[in-house]
């Protein structure tokens, strides 16, 4: 490496926005989870798309590793730095352009939060179609580096879905993609399609062009209990079939319900204790209460309810689902395993995973919630050390037996590279290093996430 890589880098981007104190970049060495950590050579934050390709650039004839970062939100360990890389900071790129309310589309750029995307749409009569939990601190760039879903994948699909167009830098700083919305264009290679969902390993983004979606005007939610894990899988089904505003339908266990009460000082729903719940949402033009309230009152099964239509009673019933994340990780660092399974597998899968995993980690603890209308559930696990791989083993070789995708969100990172081939066979890998090795050919494109080592 040059000595004087870190004065060149300064030059770029300015003195104050090359952190090399241990203090000012700890956030920016240790993921969300606390699992995965390492050392960065220093992190830069650019502020436009030509200092981002100055700095690659820079690092490309350093040789030396560039990890991408967002918000820091991931759960795999693939956007924090692993044997002292450069961090590429994009948390100053917040270009947002007035919505274009012909089209119904606008260009970010990667450091803008969904919280703040979803406002600018709304103020302009527009809404984004993907929403998740860490909005605040989520940015577009990383949620397209991971083709981030989150619950409304049901009603508006993931991020891959949202794009229109996508502007990246390669691994030799050269600037690639189109920001000018067109809806029909298939001249050449998909590249938005191939960076999103990438994990940085192929191209920094530093701008997306999205495609935005009506506001739903009128919202109900409806929590529904089952005694039976069955039954409330089964009113998934029927309610997908007869509920055709449905925006959200969530999942969630007696346990772990019982742990977010306890952890954040809420009031249980219901006065009893249950197997299962789902979380259901409905939003349309008008009041769909009518149509939801019909589809609930048609599930026998169903032991309680609650309803809620104004946005604080909304919000509160969302509670439950949504801070199971935050209560689970004031345990410890939990080991975090994304995946989706087939819906006829999913009952058994989670009935078999408290045990599967006690038998390789006695005394571990097993959490289980997740996105019930797309079959993605989230196996969350404490009580393990963050580099003991027998439950990752355990769990991801039960999904891929049951062929189901050992990620469902979030992506592969560092956390998963290594069971890759349970469900990619050899030509996919291989395939899939021929991309990177045309497009990043000294692998200086966050390092380690992905692909597991040759």
């Amino acid at each position: 490496m040059p000595p004087d890589l870190l004065a060149r880098l300064a030059r770029i981007v300015g003195d104050a926005h090359v952190l090399t104190d241990a203090d000012t970049t700890a956030g920016h060495t240790v993921d969300w989870t606390g699992r995965f950590r390492g050392p960065a050579l220093a992190v830069v934050r650019p502020g436009t798309t030509a200092e981002v390709a100055q700095v690659v650039r820079e690092c490309a004839q350093a040789g030396v590793g560039v990890v991408p970062q967002g918000g820091n939100t991931g759960l795999v360990g693939g956007s924090v730095p692993r044997g002292g890389e450069v961090v590429c900071s994009l948390r100053r790129l917040t270009r947002l352009d007035a919505v274009d309310l012909r089209t119904g589309q606008v260009t970010a750029g990667a450091g803008v939060t969904l919280a703040r995307l979803r406002e600018h749409a709304r103020a302009a009569g527009w809404d984004y179609g993907v929403d998740l939990a860490a909005r605040d601190s989520a940015t577009v760039g990383g949620m397209v580096a991971t083709n981030a879903g989150g619950v409304h994948v049901l009603r508006h699909g993931p991020t891959r879905r949202q794009l229109v167009g996508v502007e990246a830098v390669l691994a030799d700083g050269s600037v690639v993609g189109r920001l000018d919305g067109l809806e029909k264009d298939n001249t050449g290679y998909d590249l938005a399609g191939l960076l999103c969902g990438s994990e940085g390993t192929l191209g920094v983004v530093t701008a997306a062009r999205l495609r935005l979606v009506p506001p739903a005007r009128e919202v109900v939610v409806v929590l529904l209990a089952f005694d039976d894990l069955d039954d409330a899988l089964d009113a998934v089904g029927h309610l997908r079939r007869d509920v055709d505003c449905l925006s959200a339908l969530e999942l969630f266990l007696q346990d772990g319900l019982d742990l977010v009460c306890a952890q954040l000082g809420l009031r249980a729903p219901f006065t009893g204790a249950h197997r299962a719940y789902v979380l259901a949402e409905a939003a349309a033009a008008s009041d769909p209460t009518p149509v939801l309230a019909g589809a609930v009152d048609a599930l026998a099964a169903v032991a309680d309810v609650a309803v809620a239509t104004d946005p604080e009673a909304r919000r509160a019933l969302w509670r439950y689902r949504e801070a199971h994340t935050e209560a689970v990780n004031r345990l410890g660092p939990p080991h975090k395993l994304d995946v989706a399974l087939p819906a006829g597998a999913l009952a058994e899968f989670v009935t078999a995973v408290p045990a599967a995993v006690e038998t390789v980690a006695p005394g571990a603890r097993v959490w289980l919630f997740g996105h019930a209308g797309d079959g993605n559930v989230h196996v969350n696990v404490t009580g393990v050390a963050p580099d003991d791989a027998r439950v990752t083993d355990t769990v991801l070789r039960m999904v891929a037996q049951r062929r189901g995708s050992i990620s469902a969100e979030h992506g592969i990172g560092v956390a998963k590279r290594a069971w890759l081939h349970l469900v990619r066979s050899e030509a996919e890998i291989a395939a899939y290093r021929a991309v990177k090795d045309a497009l990043d050919p000294r692998g200086i494109l966050n390092p380690g996430v992905l692909l597991p080592p040759r």
